[in-house]
């Protein structure tokens, strides 16, 4: 004989636990259903009245400074499901209600789904072709019309034209964060990034407890090379640090891992290797202060809410948001290499590592 209370007509479909292909968590955690046999909802029912996409595919920097538009949307809906599309699913944080690979599978899902609101970040033709083809009541951003990249509404088009005209990017003063407020149709009031540390992932480092540990991450990607500092200048900031009493950890992937030996063994300082996303991020969260270029490792720093020394040279510092963590160190020569991937003038050579060093201090003793 069939329960009442376990039949499809007592499901809760529009709580926010509900799944529909496997047992929600409460199920699995205490044996609950969506109607008790007296006919009493789950205590853990939390009815859902909308869903909002966010489509902000990579790069993984890019993705991590996006989170703080989860802390509003969160305030300003606190009932509504929010999904996000992603190539870096792992990073998203777990607050997140459905987290979506970029893929196939994800494409079909969404394209079956209505939602209240779409907010596409991605300039990426792929994801403006996308965003074109889905269901949403309001969607915000970036679109795909004949075949080009659009803004959606008027709130887009600021940063629409600064991604065309590099005159008017370099006259741009807004941070990345008040350019995504404002395609959302928000005001960006401080938010600060969602990042997981990984810590419950239980990794244990070999390091010492009464040192303050400074992160040296030598890398810069394979892309924007004008960006790389030469290894001569870790390896003097390295040792000037070690002399004060403090420990220089080289932080870097596959690429630097040759270049992170050599500067580790000449300089005393210390060198782990080069490990998956989620670990490279705990060992960064071991960190005091972080020296970084412009990469994704900047972006885990202020994520995790570290102290940072960040070098630039090919972009505008107007667009990043420190909150306070540190300071932007920018060559003490007038260089036209914007947005070059590579620089004519190796304009990084006058970041002189005296000063990179004092600025470590400075930040260090604060």
């Amino acid at each position: 004989m069939e329960r009442a209370w376990s039949s499809p007509e007592s499901l809760k479909i529009d709580c926010r636990w509900f799944r529909g292909d496997v047992p929600c968590t409460p199920h699995k955690e205490y044996g609950i259903h969506c109607i008790d046999e007296q006919g009493h909802d789950c205590t853990h029912y939390e009815k859902l009245t909308s869903k909002i996409l966010l489509i902000k595919l990579g790069a993984i920097g890019d993705v991590i400074r996006t989170t703080p538009l989860l802390r509003r949307l969160k305030d300003l809906h606190p009932h509504a499901q929010i999904w996000w599309l992603t190539l870096t699913p792992e990073i998203i944080p777990s607050t997140v209600d459905v987290i979506l690979p970029f893929t196939t599978q994800s494409l079909a899902a969404l394209q079956a789904t209505q939602f209240d609101l779409i907010i596409n970040l991605d300039k990426d033709i792929e994801a403006c072709g996308l965003t074109a083809t889905l269901s949403a009541v309001t969607k915000k951003g970036f679109v795909l019309r004949e075949g080009k990249v659009a803004p959606i509404d008027n709130d887009a088009v600021p940063k629409f034209m600064t991604g065309i005209f590099d005159d008017l990017s370099k006259d741009n003063i807004k941070t990345y964060q008040e350019e995504i407020f404002e395609i959302s149709g928000m005001k960006f009031a401080g938010e600060k990034y969602m990042l997981d540390s990984f810590s419950h992932n239980g990794y244990t480092w070999k390091l010492p407890k009464k040192k303050k540990i400074v992160g040296l991450n030598t890398g810069c990607g394979g892309r924007w090379v004008s960006r790389l500092w030469a290894e001569k200048n870790w390896l003097t900031l390295a040792k000037k640090l070690r002399k004060v009493g403090y420990l220089p950890l080289f932080l870097g992937g596959a690429h630097e891992d040759k270049k992170n030996r050599r500067l580790a063994q000449k300089s005393g300082g210390l060198y782990l290797g080069h490990f998956p996303l989620p670990q490279f991020i705990n060992l960064v969260d071991q960190c005091t202060l972080v020296v970084t270029a412009v990469t994704m490792a900047m972006h885990i720093v202020v994520g995790l809410n570290k102290k940072i020394v960040l070098f630039n040279n090919i972009f505008s510092q107007h667009e990043f948001e420190l909150y306070g963590l540190g300071e932007i160190l920018e060559p003490e020569f007038d260089c036209p290499c914007y947005y070059s991937p590579v620089c004519p003038n190796n304009c990084m050579q006058y970041i002189y590592s005296e000063r990179v060093f004092q600025t470590c201090q400075t930040l260090l003793a604060a």
